[in-house]
């Protein structure tokens, strides 16, 4: 007769138990990156970042805009970092009041209108010309600079992504060969020609007409970007293949390395038929 009280208590600590251990992954959810599902992106340069498709290409397209404005690369780290913290690289459409975006900037607060902070170059723009008027920025910490620019509440968070801005940064500057590989497992509806020409406007619009002006479309097959040095190449390669998935690449060679899609891989040119360092190539599916 005392064994059902002793079966109610031993029900309830399982219950407290559950609800425990729900409660600590719910808080560790914020502190801790949980695994990733569907296509990602790996990044290696002095370290490892891995990034989902979309956080890669919001990365490269802040990338891009910093070097098209002639930023150093301190302030590519900066802007990526501040882009971690408040959106997780992630081109929100909601936040804090009226904040929007990747940098969660605020009409509000005279950034603009929210279709225009809703463009990623439009805020990584904005967010560069406002950390270049930060007196001595460039020999501030990362996240004292950051401050400066987002004026938070929490103005030592952005300091905790610093390394991987740093990687990403290094990268997407064309500091390193081969170090942006992306997964791209699924042919994309938009192909061909119509594939190659939104690839050609997405790369002038992050880059702009001048430094992308020796891109040229070929055709259905995709387009070829002439360069200068083998960093320059690295930069327009890791931004390709950052947007691949949206932009129904298949293949990009550089040198006497291709990617291709499917594997997201980095490989020797079969054949070792490269295109030497002097053009990027980049071939979209049929």
């Amino acid at each position: 007769m005392r064994a059902r009280p002793i079966v109610g208590v031993i029900a309830l600590l399982s219950v407290a138990v559950v609800a425990g251990v729900v409660v600590l992954i719910n808080n560790l959810a914020g502190t801790i990156k949980l695994p990733q599902l569907g296509p990602e992106c790996t990044v290696r340069a002095d370290g490892q970042v891995t990034l989902d498709t979309a956080q890669m290409a919001n990365a490269a397209t802040i990338a891009a805009v910093g070097v098209r404005r002639g930023m150093p690369e301190q302030a590519i780290v900066v802007a990526l970092a501040t882009a971690f913290q408040e959106s997780k690289l992630e081109n929100l459409d909601s936040g804090d009041r009226d904040s929007v975006g990747l940098f969660q900037q605020r009409p509000s607060q005279g950034w603009g209108t929210v279709e225009q902070i809703s463009d990623p170059r439009y805020a990584a723009g904005k967010f560069y010309a406002a950390l270049k008027k930060v007196k001595g920025w460039e020999k501030m910490r990362v996240t004292d600079a950051a401050q400066r620019v987002q004026r938070s509440a929490y103005p030592e968070a952005y300091e905790k992504w610093a390394d991987e801005s740093k990687v990403l940064a290094a990268a997407l500057n064309g500091r390193a060969t081969g170090a942006v590989e992306c997964v791209v497992p699924d042919i994309p509806t938009v192909r061909g020609a119509e594939a190659a020409a939104a690839l050609l406007s997405s790369l002038q619009l992050d880059w702009g007409k001048k430094l992308a002006g020796q891109a040229r479309s070929a055709e259905a097959a995709g387009l070829t970007v002439e360069v200068a040095d083998p960093s320059v190449g690295w930069r327009f390669a890791h931004w390709l293949v950052s947007h691949a998935s949206a932009t129904g690449l298949e293949r990009v060679r550089f040198g006497d390395l291709e990617w291709h899609a499917p594997e997201g891989k980095w490989q020797p040119v079969t054949g070792g038929d490269g295109t030497g360092q002097a053009q990027v190539v980049a071939e979209v599916f049929h």
